[in-house]
């Protein structure tokens, strides 16, 4: 059996994208504990900055503040940058308090309705 994602949704990126500077530990299967500088975040997904030693449709499992453990699946690559998508969609209660967790300027927060 496989360990690369099926991925069936592959353009996410018109996603509303927050900034944001979290470092992670991945767990990857094939390299065991992974660090990942996290720069941005949307609900579908995220994009890191710094080397990464996988290959597009390897899957990542990270730890998130309000969200807890999230798989994600590496879908694009440039450079030292990486973007990722979630398993699943985080739903926008636990998604707005991440939001808040991961950026403490609110000046950088979505403005709330």
């Amino acid at each position: 059996m496989s360990s690369r994602a099926q991925l069936t949704v592959t353009d996410l990126r018109r996603a509303t994208r927050h900034p944001v500077d979290h470092k992670v530990i991945g767990e990857h299967r094939r390299l065991g504990d992974v660090h990942m500088r996290i720069v941005n975040i949307s609900a579908h997904g995220f994009m890191t900055e710094g080397e990464i030693s996988f290959e597009r449709g390897e899957r990542v499992v990270i730890r998130l503040p309000e969200v807890g453990r999230i798989e994600a699946h590496m879908i694009w690559t440039s450079g030292d940058r990486a973007g990722f998508q979630f398993e699943r969609i985080i739903r926008l209660e636990d998604f707005m308090k991440l939001i808040d967790t991961l950026q403490p300027n609110p000046r950088l927060r979505p403005a709330r309705r």
